[in-house]
């Protein structure tokens, strides 16, 4: 598949290199400029361009920026992606170490991806918030593998949710269906589930075991 990764930090980086090794065309961007990723263009052979370019023609986008940067990203930047594009959206919110006070998440009580949402203009698919980087890497198994990690996926676009699904299995993880993105707080920072490394019993039952209420570490 076509591949637009927005955000080349921790997550973005190792999609990148996963997702190139598994043989899709990956377009890679971040805040600083193609020139910056030279090194991991040199590594993995994607495609360094920016922000603006990358869905362009992409089937799937990864939205993997600080929630702080997402009002900052170009005006109409899906505008250009295939139809039908899934984009996958792995922010989360911290409001005291990193992104400031979001009235809309604090008093609006909208999740996080669906401040996101509001702002892309285009549904979303929750899913990497949780998950360690690094794991990406060195934590892929093979389907039916006993220690094989789950991840849980959130969106109100099945369509999407299913293509998002398929393509973390291919990436050698199971998926849970966390439902739509009103449920997506199941798996926001502070829950159960969010940096759980275990497989679909134990994140399912850490979804359904999730307190809609924020913590105050999580809370502005």
């Amino acid at each position: 598949m076509k591949i637009g990764i927005i955000g080349a930090g921790n997550i973005g980086g190792n999609l990148t290199r996963r997702l190139t090794a598994l043989g899709h065309e990956v377009s890679v961007a971040n805040s600083r400029g193609p020139e910056s990723l030279k090194a991991l263009v040199e590594e993995t052979g994607a495609t360094a361009v920016t922000a603006a370019e990358a869905a362009k023609g992409a089937q799937v986008v990864v939205v993997t920026v600080p929630l702080k940067s997402v009002p900052a990203l170009p005006a109409g930047l899906l505008d250009s992606a295939a139809e039908g594009v899934a984009v996958i959206d792995t922010g989360n919110y911290y409001p005291q170490q990193r992104d400031g006070r979001i009235d809309a998440i604090e008093d609006g009580g909208l999740t996080e991806s669906r401040w996101t949402e509001q702002h892309l203009g285009h549904r979303v698919v929750k899913a990497f918030n949780g998950t360690y980087a690094q794991d990406l890497l060195e934590r892929p198994r093979p389907a039916g593998d006993p220690e094989r990690l789950a991840v849980p996926v959130a969106s109100d676009d099945e369509a999407a949710k299913r293509v998002v699904r398929a393509l973390i299995d291919e990436l050698g993880f199971d998926t849970v269906d966390a439902g739509g993105i009103d449920d997506s707080w199941r798996q926001q920072p502070g829950t159960p589930v969010y940096g759980l490394r275990e497989g679909v019993a134990a994140v399912t039952r850490a979804l359904a075991e999730a307190s809609p209420e924020r913590p105050a570490a999580h809370r502005a």
